[in-house]
């Protein structure tokens, strides 16, 4: 797993962020990316990135975030919409944004790359 985490952090918000990082992990999801924007916005903490081999298994591994979610008493804010091209799925938790997406769009969009720009990591 790729990590932009300071190595004393502590906080609820890390802890559930690298809790779930290891879900998506455990189930298959692919380099799966934990970065840590705090600092950058004043809109979320973190961003967790997975790149998912079909819509099955981008279907699958909502539900297990909400099955986590459900059982850590966890607020889900929002997700984005279901469509046919279902190439990225955003879940919303308030500090900790999931981003679910397909090789094409994670290459395309390359969020760890924009993010460690903005943060001055390369």
């Amino acid at each position: 797993m790729d990590d932009m985490l300071s190595k004393t952090e502590n906080s609820s918000p890390f802890q559930t962020a690298k809790q779930l990082s290891e879900l998506l992990q455990a189930h298959n999801g692919q380099d799966v990316s934990l970065l840590d924007i705090r600092g950058i916005n004043d809109w979320a903490d973190f961003f967790i990135i997975a790149t998912v081999s079909s819509r099955t298994h981008m279907d699958g591994l909502e539900r297990h975030i909400k099955d986590f979610c459900r059982e850590n008493g966890t607020d889900i804010f929002g997700i984005s919409p279901k469509s046919t091209d279902d190439e990225w799925r955003l879940i919303d938790l308030g500090s900790i944004i999931i981003h679910l997406m397909n090789s094409h769009a994670r290459d395309f969009y390359e969020l760890e790359k924009l993010w460690r720009n903005n943060t001055g990591n390369s």
